[in-house]
């Protein structure tokens, strides 16, 4: 599966993936023309067809690639071994600020791909994300001890509340242009230690 592409050297594998995050997240996909990606990613748009049968093709092959590589990010995080929460939404999110330094318009990809309603590729998309929106939350976080935290503590929101904002300043951060890791980890850990002193006894 996609043999040809994979065969290509790892640098401009990953050019080609940044110029269709980009194009993609910009537009609509009836508005994204295969030729700006081309240019972009510095090859022909034959090249880009002998990579890819056609723009659909491509299209859906950025989707599960944004998928798998979030995934893999993750999981090579070490966040899901962690036994307690906030370790595990610090390593999550410094692995999403690695991920965006490497590819950083493929999370605003995934979220336009979400929403995208145009018929020739919106059946298609609902099968790659429908198995995450289907998992629900607390089958990733560990298992949280209620006599650790303050007392009538709702641990359910406290994780959404936390989780919501890890969103929202990894997102604040990707548009301010070039992720700074160096930055990320700093803010970050200010922000663990905060929420410690907010929810635990």
């Amino acid at each position: 599966m996609n043999d040809k592409f994979y065969a290509l050297p790892e640098e401009k594998q990953e050019r080609i993936l940044n110029a269709g995050f980009r194009v993609f997240s910009s537009n609509s996909y009836k508005k994204s023309p295969m030729n700006e990606i081309a240019l972009e990613a510095g090859i022909s748009k034959s090249l880009l067809f002998f990579y890819f049968k056609n723009k659909k093709d491509f299209y859906l092959f950025l989707m599960k690639k944004a998928e798998s590589l979030t995934q893999q990010y993750l999981i090579n995080s070490g966040c899901y071994q962690e036994t307690d929460i906030f370790e595990m939404m610090y390593k999550g999110l410094l692995a999403k600020a690695e991920m965006m330094k490497k590819y950083p318009d493929m999370s605003n990809f995934a979220l336009r791909a979400y929403y995208e309603e145009d018929p020739e590729v919106k059946d298609e998309l609902r099968k790659i994300i429908e198995p995450y929106t289907e998992l629900k939350s607390n089958t990733t976080i560990p298992p949280l001890n209620p006599d650790d935290y303050k007392e009538g503590l709702d641990l359910q929101l406290m994780y959404q509340d936390m989780y919501l904002a890890s969103e929202g300043y990894i997102y604040r951060m990707q548009h301010k242009g070039e992720i700074n890791v160096e930055k990320v980890v700093e803010d970050y850990r200010r922000i663990i230690e905060f929420w410690k002193g907010l929810y635990l006894r």
